[in-house]
């Protein structure tokens, strides 16, 4: 292979060394799930870190740059071997932050236990490349950056498909030492294939291609479309789990799709991302219109048309970014503008976006970005069919958007009942202006907002405008009345987080998950007969408060609550009264619950209730081994642990069952069906599971346990049953997917 010298080195190199990165991400943020909690903050913190310590690997790759391939090779593979120095990978030991401190301690804690190996790894792709194009022969280096995202997307979907549910996090941690081992040997070897390369430095390289170093607005081209598809990809991520539905791993599939984007977009499939180029602007147009919807339904459909316009939009962004691409000369330099770019993406959508807007305003605003840097190649060519001049075609193109802005007022008034309109007619005739209009940005652009204005857009921005909705790094929280029905309801995005009735007569009454039936009403309303008078309850997960009116004069009720937000909307008379009414004297503690629950006093609680899974997530690290053994202290001896299960896609019964065979523990599960009387629409089935170390004190509280396959109607409670075979949860051993329940992915939403 002369015309090719050793490009399957190359290729290998790049691909190991991407793999790595995409597997060192969700590994650190699995070890340090205990140790920090899964406030979403955590999360943002870690991805800040990564794009930085990114960043960082490609700038030293573009300094390296100025050294022959020698030099280069000596310093890196130098740094390799003392990077090596922080393995195998693990949580490093520095002292615990002050009150206050913890911004600036998640960042400090993720350097110091990654950051060297992440920094030297993540330089890899583009020094490989630049290796690469050191000998003449080589040709364009440009196509192995679509090896990279191939290594980078087989290291992000195989991490949660067959590392995590196969290996604990002891083996993870030298099995990635292992591949780091043979990164520095392929490294070392793509040295030794490029010692004596005919373009080895910079000068050998100007005589090679003798273009210019580009412009700044060149430069800033770069970072603008690097940066819309990376900010793009995180607001579909918050835009699909926040108003569309809530789906396990729902975050791998669009970062993915974001990296399969580069594999086209830089990989000699030119026709392929022709196409891509050629619909993303009617793409755009068709799907981009709901980006200002907030209330999806839980469609599927839509989930996957959001997907598939991330796809659509980035490749040809990607596309065109590698079109616009400099001589090898500049190649690192562009890499360091691309990546600068995506952090610049991430940084808007990830931290600045939930501090400035109280909804997901990022995802429209970037979908109107990508419009403006789509390269719009005209689909309907009708100005030059008719032979028009280009001064009357500009009058008939605005024309054409004033009918769409009436076309959109017509469809605020059809979705507000004010007229009684066929609103899709309305719709479409806005979505043919925009296909008749691509061949002129301006009127493309405006066009693409009235869509999304007139697709639900009006009603969404009212909202924010009423006061009612408010937002944090946790979710968007919505309070809204339904008169005809009596009830006021907190929404976490499309999921509901609460409801009280307003009727002052029946408003301490429990609602949802809560009711006098549920396997919650049934422990609390037993807690003076179960642990005196005084009875000590812990609950973990606020909400609206709803469970507030169960308490009874004298016991000792505590709320853990890891959002500031949800403590403000469930202590305001006028959002909802639970806590007011019934415990308003109730400490409510701020923090990760289990992190929060560790630094209690052992003993002091009777009963202990987990109810903490906002939408559908699981916090994971509220269920291990580990976490179990915190509430265990925090517990009497004779004390009850509760937990909430309800879940559309998970089944969590093996989880505890397992747990309490191997702490010798009673457990039993209530399944409440829900109303009794049809009509009851404030009353939700629910599925609960107590847990207690006394045998005795599981009788008083169900009476007795049957198998679920031998109860009868009249059995509250009934034992849990153990699944041979699966493998207890633990901080360094847990996987969501044998209880991921496959069928309910595809079904609708039930609420």
């Amino acid at each position: 292979m002369t015309a090719l010298p050793r490009r399957w080195l190359f290729v290998l190199t790049i691909l190991v060394g991407s793999f790595l990165l995409f597997q060192v991400q969700p590994m650190v943020a699995r070890m340090v799930l205990p140790k920090l909690g899964g406030a979403p903050a955590v999360w943002n913190s870690a991805m800040l870190v990564y794009q930085a310590l990114l960043l960082g690997g490609y700038a030293y790759a573009h300094w390296l740059g100025r050294f022959t391939v020698q030099r280069q090779a000596m310093i890196h593979v130098a740094l390799f071997l003392v990077a090596a120095l922080w393995l195998p990978i693990g949580i490093a030991q520095i002292t615990p932050p002050g009150p206050g401190q913890e911004a600036l301690w998640v960042p400090l804690l993720l350097l110091a236990s990654i950051g060297p190996v992440f920094f030297v790894v993540s330089a890899q792709a583009p020094l490989m490349q630049r290796w690469f194009a050191a000998d003449a022969r080589a040709g364009d280096p440009y196509y192995l950056y679509a090896a990279s995202n191939l290594g980078s997307f087989a290291g992000l979907i195989s991490y949660p498909a067959l590392v995590e549910p196969n290996l604990p996090l002891a083996a993870q941690s030298w099995g990635w030492t292992a591949g780091y081992a043979l990164l520095v040997l392929l490294v070392a070897a793509s040295a030794a294939a490029r010692w004596h390369g005919r373009a080895a430095d910079p000068a050998s390289d100007a005589a090679v291609t003798d273009e210019p170093r580009p412009t700044w607005r060149r430069q800033l081209h770069w970072l603008l479309i690097a940066a819309v598809p990376s900010g793009l990809m995180l607001s579909t991520t918050t835009h699909l789990t926040t108003d569309i539905v809530a789906m396990p791993l729902l975050w791998v599939l669009p970062l993915g799709l974001y990296l399969l984007s580069f594999v086209i977009a830089f990989s000699t499939m030119n026709r392929l991302t022709e196409v891509f180029v050629f619909i993303a602007p009617t793409v755009l147009l068709t799907i981009g219109g709901l980006a200002l919807l907030s209330s999806g339904g839980g469609s599927l459909l839509v989930a996957l048309a959001s997907l598939a316009m991330l796809f659509v939009v980035a490749t040809a962004l990607h596309g065109y970014l590698y079109h616009l691409r400099p001589a090898p000369q500049h190649l690192t330099l562009f890499y360091l503008i691309m990546s600068a770019g995506g952090v610049l993406g991430g940084l808007f959508a990830a931290l600045l976006a939930p501090l400035l807007f109280d909804w997901v305003y990022e995802h429209p605003l970037l979908t109107l970005a990508a419009a403006m840097l789509l390269p719009l190649p005209v689909i309907l060519p009708w100005d030059k069919w008719l032979k028009l001049s280009a001064r009357t075609a500009r009058l008939v193109v605005g024309l054409l958007v004033a009918v769409a802005a009436f076309a959109s007022l017509r469809m605020v008034d059809g979705w507000s009942g004010r007229l009684d309109i066929d609103v899709g007619m309305w719709g479409f005739a806005i979505l043919v202006i925009g296909v008749l209009v691509i061949g002129w940005r301006w009127a493309y652009v405006a066009v693409l907002a009235l869509l999304m204005i007139g697709v639900g857009g009006w009603s969404t921005i009212q909202e924010s405008l009423t006061g009612d909705r408010v937002r944090s790094y946790f979710g968007v929280y919505t309070v809204t009345d339904y008169p005809a029905q009596g009830q006021r309801r907190l929404a976490h995005g499309t999921t509901l987080h609460g409801l009280q009735r307003t009727d002052p007569a029946h408003r301490r009454e429990a609602t949802t998950y809560y009711g006098p039936q549920s396997g919650v009403g049934l422990t609390l309303a037993r807690a003076e007969a179960l642990a005196g008078p005084g009875a000590s309850i812990g609950i973990v997960g606020l909400g609206a408060g709803t469970l507030a009116c169960y308490r009874r004069p004298g016991q000792q009720w505590t709320f853990f609550e890891i959002d500031p937000v949800m403590v403000d909307i469930a202590r305001d008379p006028s959002k909802f009264t639970f806590l007011s009414d019934c415990a308003d004297d109730a400490p409510v503690v701020v923090g990760d619950a289990r992190l929060q629950i560790a630094q209690q006093p052992p003993a002091q609680f009777d009963v202990v209730v987990i109810d903490a899974f906002s939408s559908d997530a699981i916090p994971l690290h509220l269920l291990t081994k580990e976490a179990i053994g915190i509430y265990a202290r925090a517990l009497k001896p004779d004390g009850i642990l509760l937990i909430h299960i309800s879940n559309r896609f998970f089944g969590l019964e093996p989880v505890l069952a397992e747990e309490a065979r191997a702490r010798g523990w009673t457990a039993a599960i209530r399944l409440d069906p829900g109303p009794a009387t049809e009509g009851i629409d404030d009353l939700t089935a629910s599925n609960w599971i107590a847990l207690t170390a006394t045998p005795g004190r599981m009788t008083q509280l169900t009476g007795g346990l049957r198998p679920r396959d031998k109860a009868d109607e009249d059995d509250a409670w009934v034992a849990l049953q153990s699944t041979p075979g699966f493998e207890r949860w633990t901080d360094d051993y847990a996987s969501t997917l044998p209880v991921l329940m496959w069928g309910s992915l595809i079904g609708k939403r039930d609420e």
